[in-house]
This record gives structure tokens, C-alpha cells and sequence, in this order.
């Protein structure tokens, strides 16, 4: 195996310690890094490039068997991640679920080119707007990126991408998408100069999304769990729109809105692209 390392087996390590800080966001967001934790989030990272600094796992166990072909083959240079044998009491001390897998990893922040937001013609851009719950942020980047679209962008009051609840939430996804921090006062009306529209859902809405064209071109922006968008958002939104609802329901749950709205935007796209 290539970059294997010696075993650590000391919690008072200083690489241990800032494993285990990167719980925090404040130190996420100091050092540009984050963990991933588990065989699968682990995975989809190596399988999709993401930068690494390193993957921990347990000491007397075998890699599991999904990460062997990366542990294997992986190239010969500075950027390759390291492979860290660790004792199963740091694996306790770095991770938050409360039955860990024997794996997680260290990863790199990646810039998002802000300009690919603008680009003409390409798909729906998620905006969230104070979405709290870090398990629909995750389910909202998942139905994204599944759905084709450009990008999600995160404004202020929103979970932070990179917390463990909303990454088990995305399934490696994030790692197919673009996501970003914005300040959506300033984006939006810049997003309105590169002439997209800007679609929010409400109630009072007098168009469904049915009518109205979601598939080239449209931001698409959801609000708050319990107030919905904020007033200085909602007062940038271009077109208001409602999910028809023929049964019993006063509103949908925001990952689930989101995602019908995505999936009736690749549906447009695809009939554009068959005509």
C-alpha cells in the first residue's frame, strides 16, 4: 500500500487533536478541512477526486474492502491522501455517530468558480435561505445534484454544509456539485443582471409550477423550515409559485418541495432537449 503511515494509538497525539476538533465549525472554517465519516462518504470522495488529506482506520482491522482498490492503486505523489492505522479509541474521539464505522477521512475545502453560476442555459440553481435542518440541506443537494442542477447556494442562517448530520445526509453528492456561501443580498440581484429569473414558492402564488419555465435558466429558491424566506429575499423573488396539491396536506416539508421543483425542472430540460 501506498503512503501508509505508522500506527497512532495516543489521544494526546497533536493530529488526533485536530481531527477531533474539526467537530467544530469555527475550526472547519479556520483551516479549510472536514471530516468524512463512514465507508461510504469515504468512497464516494476517493471515487470522485475530492482532495484528502488522509484516511484514518482502526489498527487490526482490514481497510474495508470498498476503499482497497484506492488504498492500492492510488498514484505516487504530494497530493495522494495518507492511510493512518489508528487505535479504536481515537476512532471513538474523532467521530460522531454513535456507533462509528472504523473509517473516516480528512478533506480539503475546494473554491467553487462563483462565474459558473451565471453560465447560459444551464440548470436550476438551488438558493437556501435560513434552511436549518442539516438533513434537508443534505436531502436538498442530493435531489440536486440527482436532478442535474447547476448548483446549490447557501445563505446565511442555513446549515452548515459540512457538519456530519447534513454530509450523511447528501450521500457523496456534494462531491458531483457545486455549493457555496453567499451573501444573497448581493448574489441574487447580480444572478437578475446575468438575466435569471427568480422563482419562490408560496401559497399566494398564482401560477403553478407546472406553467411556468423551470428548466434553463431558474434559480430556485426555498426559505426557512418555519417562516420561509427571509423579507429581503423574498422581495428579490421574480416569479411566486405553488405546488398544486389535490390532496390533504397544508404544505410540504422544504426538502420535498425542492425536490419536485428539480425533478419538474429536468423534465423541461429533457423535453427541450428531445424536441
Amino acid at each position: 500500500m501506498r503512503n501508509l503511515e505508522p500506527a497512532l494509538t495516543s489521544l494526546a497525539n497533536p493530529r488526533v487533536k485536530g481531527w477531533a476538533k474539526l467537530s467544530e465549525r469555527k475550526h472547519r472554517e479556520k483551516e479549510g478541512r472536514f471530516k468524512l465519516e463512514g465507508v461510504h462518504l469515504v468512497s464516494e470522495a476517493l471515487a470522485s477526486g475530492w482532495p484528502l488529506e488522509c484516511v484514518v482506520f482502526e489498527e487490526g482491522m482490514e481497510i474495508p474492502e470498498e476503499l482497497l482498490a484506492y488504498a492500492d492503486n492510488q498514484p505516487s505523489s504530494s497530493s495522494a491522501p495518507s492511510w493512518i492505522p489508528v487505535s479504536p479509541d481515537i476512532i471513538a474521539k474523532c467521530v460522531e455517530t454513535e456507533t462509528p464505522q472504523p473509517v473516516f477521512a480528512v478533506a480539503y475545502r475546494k473554491p467553487v468558480d462563483r462565474e459558473a453560476l451565471f453560465a447560459e442555459g444551464a440548470g436550476p440553481v438551488v438558493v437556501l435561505d435560513g434552511v436549518q435542518d442539516p438533513g434537508n440541506v443534505g436531502t436538498i443537494v442530493r435531489s440536486a445534484a440527482a436532478s442535474g442542477a447547476s448548483a446549490v447556494v447557501l445563505g446565511k442562517g442555513t446549515a452548515d454544509l459540512y457538519n456530519a448530520k447534513t454530509l450523511r445526509s447528501t450521500m457523496g453528492t456534494l462531491f458531483y456539485l457545486p455549493v457555496l456561501e453567499a451573501d444573497l443580498t448581493e448574489l441574487l440581484p447580480e444572478a437578475r443582471r446575468y438575466g435569471k429569473t427568480l422563482y419562490g414558492t408560496s401559497l399566494q402564488a398564482t401560477k403553478s409550477c407546472y406553467e411556468v419555465e423551470l428548466g434553463r435558466d431558474a434559480w430556485l429558491l426555498f426559505g426557512n423550515e418555519g417562516s420561509g424566506l427571509s423579507p429581503k429575499v423574498e422581495e428579490l423573488v421574480d416569479r411566486p409559485i405553488i405546488i398544486p396539491m389535490t390532496g390533504k396536506a397544508e404544505s410540504l416539508n422544504v426538502a420535498m418541495a425542492a425536490t419536485v421543483l428539480l425533478f419538474e425542472a429536468q423534465r423541461q430540460r429533457m423535453a427541450y432537449i428531445n424536441r
